[in-house]
């Protein structure tokens, strides 16, 4: 690893380290949305590993955020993510057993829209 590449993620963690709750949320949509980017490019020129390895950094990110909800304390908000996010584990089913590359976009664009209200 080379020595950018190592100050790169030290930089990371401790931005991760010092980062509110809130915070965390809208880097791991970040983080989700950068991946699927990468999912949306690999499967255009059908590079099906680089895919796969994108998509499984995105429903690694949708699983985390869905087990931190709090679904006794988070009332209707915590249940309706909770719905998403399953719903968003399915889609991504769909890309790789079905190739279905709209879901991609569809996911992208539930990511950008929560990432969108974290970030106010």
């Amino acid at each position: 690893m080379s020595v950018s590449v190592r100050g790169v993620d030290a930089y990371r963690r401790t931005e991760a380290q010092s980062a509110s709750p809130m915070q965390l949320v809208v880097m791991l949509y970040d983080g989700a949305l950068r991946f699927l980017t990468e999912a949306h490019a690999a499967q255009a020129c059908g590079n099906l590993r680089s895919r796969a390895h994108a998509l499984q950094r995105v429903a690694a990110i949708v699983a985390e955020c869905q087990s931190t909800l709090d679904l006794e304390r988070g009332g209707e908000v915590a249940a309706e993510l909770d719905r998403l996010y399953s719903y968003m584990s399915a889609r991504l089913l769909d890309i790789t057993v079905h190739r279905d590359a709209t879901a991609i976009d569809e996911i992208h664009k539930l990511l950008s829209t929560l990432r969108a209200a974290w970030a106010e």
